[in-house]
């Protein structure tokens, strides 16, 4: 399309303190296809109003709670054309239910819920009212992440025959007092089942899904929490059997001391294999069986349209965290835009993780929890 509108953002959460909050406000602004209107960003109503407006919103569409910001935008003639949902994570099916119900598309941060029984009902509201509902696993907006689901999707590697995947943090790797992100991730109530496992190793698995397409048959897990009195887990090993007969694991761990954000992905398959590494995410490593490895680099040459898509600078100006992010908001501009609309998006913007990714995390997280709890049995994954 030629000059965009520019949609109208809201946000639920992301107040004072909260880090996420403002990613999803930069990323959003990012191409100029978003601007944020309205929001509800603190369980205090007036921090919520007098953060709002040290944003720059109109005082009126700094709002005190989400239920009324729900009521009343719907009922503008200018009212927001999404929101997203940036709280802790036991909040998210009720806010995303209450502006779905209201008729206004949801941008929602994962994971979907904290229990697949809200997942599901989500799921269904989401069918029910046959709006665009978005998830904002940023790490699948990386164009070179992209570039090995197109080069898997091609049948470049061959049969699929293993998969690693990890995501290494030693954020908390001792206890953080006073902390508000460390204080709400560690709080079952707010975050669900899994500390380590909701927050980071669902990114990991998400990878390994976005990537091979591979469904994941069954998985045998092992939870631990490792710093003492502490209430969810903080380090998780997984064993992965996939559909067709793929071998694979994936490690996530919050107390791995040295590591900042190493998420890394390597996948094998009977004639080449792919490895990429968040912290250098520009490039893609790809071996052919009996050939000497090829670099593939961001805005280089010959990669594929779903990889020159998500790329905004020439080669050698980094792209990272923000960019992943900005992707998807990118993506969710299309889909929501050709919702309006009532045309087809563009195909390319349906790369974008939806409502069936979130109940597949949520699933993926159930399942872990079972199998830990039965000392690593296999069990299936069902969304």
């Amino acid at each position: 399309m030629s000059n965009p509108k520019m949609l109208r953002l809201g946000m639920v959460g992301g107040g004072p303190g909260a880090f996420i909050g403002g990613v999803h406000r930069m990323a959003a602004r990012l191409d100029g296809r978003w601007t944020l209107t309205a929001g509800a960003f603190s369980s205090d109503p007036d921090t919520s109003k007098a953060f709002g407006t040290s944003l720059g919103l109109a005082p009126e569409r700094a709002y005190g709670d989400w239920t009324g910001m729900a009521r009343a935008e719907a009922a503008r003639a200018d009212g927001i054309d999404a929101v997203a949902v940036v709280t802790p994570n036991h909040l998210h099916a009720p806010i995303s239910l209450a502006f779905l119900a209201a008729g206004i598309p949801v941008i929602c941060d994962k994971p979907l819920t904290t229990d697949l029984t809200s997942a599901r009902a989500l799921g269904d509201q989401v069918a029910q009212s046959r709006l665009p509902f978005i998830l904002t696993h940023n790490y699948s907006g990386y164009p070179m992440v992209r570039e090995a689901r197109a080069l898997m999707a091609a049948g470049r590697l061959g049969a699929l025959r293993v998969v690693q995947v990890e995501y290494a943090q030693d954020w908390l790797a001792r206890e953080l007092p006073g902390n508000r992100q460390a204080e709400w991730r560690g709080d079952p109530d707010r975050a669900g089942p899994g500390g380590a496992l909701g927050d980071i190793a669902t990114h990991a698995f998400h990878l390994v899904r976005f990537v091979t397409g591979a469904r994941v048959a069954s998985l045998s897990a092992d939870l631990a929490t490792l710093v003492a009195g502490r209430r969810v887990d903080d380090n998780v090993h997984v064993q992965m059997r996939f559909e067709g007969g793929a071998r694979g694991q994936l490690w996530a761990s919050q107390v791995a001391v040295g590591a900042a954000n190493g998420l890394r992905l390597r996948i094998y398959g009977e004639d080449a294999s792919l490895e990429w590494s968040q912290e250098e995410p520009d490039l893609l490593r790809f071996t052919p069986l009996g050939e000497p490895p090829r670099i593939l680099r961001r805005g280089g040459p010959g990669l594929s349209s779903d990889a020159t898509a998500a790329t905004r600078l020439p080669a050698g100006h980094p792209e990272g965290y923000l960019e992943g992010f900005a992707q998807i908001y990118a993506d969710a501009a299309e889909l929501i835009g050709a919702h309006q609309q009532g045309r087809a998006p563009n195909p390319l913007a349906q790369l974008a993780p939806g409502i069936a990714d979130g109940i597949e995390g949520v699933a993926f997280i159930s399942a872990v929890v079972e199998s830990h709890g039965a000392d690593g049995a296999w069990t299936r994954i069902s969304p």
